[in-house]
């Protein structure tokens, strides 16, 4: 028995872009909704409320010309083509077995490509004002856009929205939800939750929103799906930490099928001395990167940092005890505002002689691999710091792409990396309208997942893509569940 009963037309959990667009949309449809959020007031928001939320746009309107092409290009892993075949041809055609199965539907990216410009244009209507802001990316690959104030602003105006109309939108903070009710036809008549004081609340409605971010606050998830290594990995910021995978597990555990890539997430390279949010470290290209022996294990430069960085950031967390270091010499200074790429407020391990700079480190082996590097600079390119250079080493393992040039010059300077979760991978599969898909190809009558709960990344992020695709869908489950308000 519950403590507390209350009914509404739409439950959303969780309180980040997603549920907060998919809450004030299915309000502007006419229902009324509650809202759940874990977290107290003053943490409200998830992830969202802690990024600078970049889009992967070129304008207010259109999205970046790779976008579609980024995210195909990692929407599975090897797909049979007798199964996939079927994709061809219109959706209500598909068989069970296609819709059910773990990749990334090709209609899911289109319906991405064609509403992130009238979401981030509904976004606006709210007070928000997008723009192409600097980023901490020193060489870029793509075009972004971003609102003034980060997600901050978007989690501030939705929220100012829906306490602007109090009957419609309920927000109840310190509020857990742990299981889906169903109907005995299947369908979803609402979920169980806990309260602050752990105290059992039912919430009933015909439409449930999913929106309550990955796993990247359950070690326990974490080390399920990612082995060992991720007692060395944490959340890249404090929302993350509210992410215990509870969505996701409710969803499982009412038959849905699984999307997006349950061994792997958005990898970010982070101080760990630093408490902020997001303290990333991103100019190794120009440096070397190796690990608690002093051994350099991969190639630090094999594009622009914002294409690979992820990659290599999974390279760090499989090293000894999860960590590296960036080392860099005075030829840092040759590359144009590089300080924009350090975003931790702990100072560089710095040093006149690398001698001293291992001895500090604790790297017995530095110096050699140093040394090693050095000899293996032999290229007579120019040094292009804003571009790939094909500056490579000769006869290295690994090489290095670009920018490869002797560490020489003091001072020399050091900063640890560990690889921080920006969010996990692998969650609920949904069709175009935000629906969740069970095992069998149909859509479960009244589950929504959207944002991080919903799976949609396999191996590598589609980087600029996170807030946009939570939007947008956010909006679209909500407009969607209305329309099954009592």
């Amino acid at each position: 028995m519950s403590d507390t009963e209350y009914k509404f037309d739409i439950v959303v959990v969780g309180c980040g872009i997603a549920g907060l667009s998919a809450a004030v949309s299915a309000q502007e449809a006419g229902a009324r909704v509650a809202l759940l959020e874990r977290a107290p007031k003053e943490d409200r928001g998830g992830n969202t409320r802690y990024t600078e939320s970049f889009w992967r746009m070129k304008s207010h309107d259109e999205v970046s010309d790779d976008l579609e092409e980024q995210l195909a290009a990692n929407a599975g892993g090897y797909l049979d083509p007798e199964i996939i075949r079927d994709a061809a041809l219109p959706y209500e055609q598909w068989p069970p077995l296609l819709k059910g199965l773990g990749f990334t539907d090709p209609e899911v990216i289109t319906t991405l490509a064609n509403n992130a410009g009238p979401t981030l244009n509904w976004l606006a209507g709210f007070g928000v004002t997008f723009d192409f802001l600097p980023n901490y990316f020193i060489t870029q690959s793509t075009t972004r856009i971003a609102p003034a104030g980060g997600g901050l602003a978007l989690v501030e105006a939705l929220v100012a929205h829906a306490e602007s109309v109090p009957d419609d939108i309920t927000i109840f903070y310190r509020t857990t939800a742990r299981e889906l009710i169903q109907d005995g036809a299947g369908a979803v008549a609402g979920l169980c939750a806990v309260d602050a004081d752990n105290r059992h609340v039912e919430f009933s409605a015909p439409a449930v929103v999913l929106a309550s971010g990955g796993f990247e606050g359950n070690p326990e998830m974490q080390s399920r799906y990612f082995g060992p290594a991720s007692q060395f990995i944490r959340p890249v910021a404090r929302g993350g930490y509210y992410n215990r995978g509870e969505g996701i597990q409710m969803g499982l555990g009412a038959g849905a099928a699984p999307c997006g890539d349950f061994g792997s997430f958005h990898a970010q390279p982070v101080d760990p001395r630093s408490g902020r949010h997001e303290p990333v470290i991103l100019n190794f290209p120009y440096g070397i990167l190796v690990n608690n022996s002093g051994q350099r294990f991969t190639d630090e430069a094999p594009s622009t940092v914002d294409a690979s960085y992820e990659a290599i950031t999974r390279d760090i967390m499989n090293q000894s005890q999860g960590i590296a270091y960036t080392i860099c010499d005075a030829g840092l200074d040759d590359v144009p505002n590089w300080q924009k790429s350090v975003r931790t407020d702990q100072p560089p391990v710095e040093a006149g002689d690398l001698d001293s700079l291992a001895a500090a480190l604790g790297l017995d082996g530095l110096a050699d691999t140093v040394h090693a590097y050095n000899a293996a600079c032999r290229s007579n390119g120019e040094f292009k710091a804003l571009e790939p250079d094909g500056l490579a080493t000769h006869a290295l393992d690994p090489a290095k792409s670009n920018w490869a040039r002797p560490l020489v010059r003091p001072p020399f300077r050091a900063w640890p990396v560990i690889a921080a979760n920006c969010f996990t991978f692998g969650g609920l599969k949904i069709d175009n309208r935000a629906r969740v898909v069970n095992m069998d190809g149909d859509a479960i009558p009244g589950l929504y997942a959207v944002g991080e709960t919903a799976g949609l990344y396999y191996r590598t992020y589609t980087g600029s893509t996170s807030v946009m695709r939570g939007a947008v869908f956010g909006r679209i489950a909500g407009q969607d569940a209305a329309g099954l308000k009592l």
